[in-house]
């Protein structure tokens, strides 16, 4: 187990304290993000993961004083994507998926560069509402 890392939680110790606010911030990593979609994907299903994210992320982001890192269109990108990969998966688990396709953890700027033709992460708009893709939908 790594002990730094939000592995130090079980999936539901993990929901947990995100949703009350109260995960370190330093273990909310894009790993920590992306296991957090999969775990209410899996859960709620996916509309209701993208409302359960940007909720959560945004309350998460205020209660810490940063009111300007929420971004609408990733995180509801970051769900659609998460759950397209879930479809194709053969792995039981959010480790074995991070395996199975590891580009959602070192090349995720870039699968999202395929959808968007601007820079999403930067776009004013598209950190206040979510911006539908203008290369290639979901």
């Amino acid at each position: 187990m790594r002990i730094k890392d939000h592995y130090q939680y079980t999936d539901e110790e993990f929901e947990r304290q995100f949703e009350s606010f109260k995960l370190k911030p330093g273990l909310f990593s894009h790993e920590a993000h992306l296991r957090l979609a999969y775990l209410h994907i899996r859960k709620y299903g996916r509309e209701q993961a993208e409302i359960n994210m940007c909720d959560q992320i945004k309350g998460y982001a205020e209660s810490l004083g940063v009111f300007d890192k929420f971004n609408k269109t990733v995180t509801i990108a970051s769900v659609k994507a998460m759950d397209h990969f879930m479809q194709k998966a053969t792995s039981a688990d959010f480790p074995g998926l991070m395996r199975e396709f590891p580009r959602l953890l070192t090349n995720f700027k870039d699968l999202l560069a395929q959808h968007y033709g601007f820079n999403v992460f930067a776009d004013k708009r598209a950190k206040a509402e979510y911006v539908e893709p203008d290369l290639l939908p979901f």
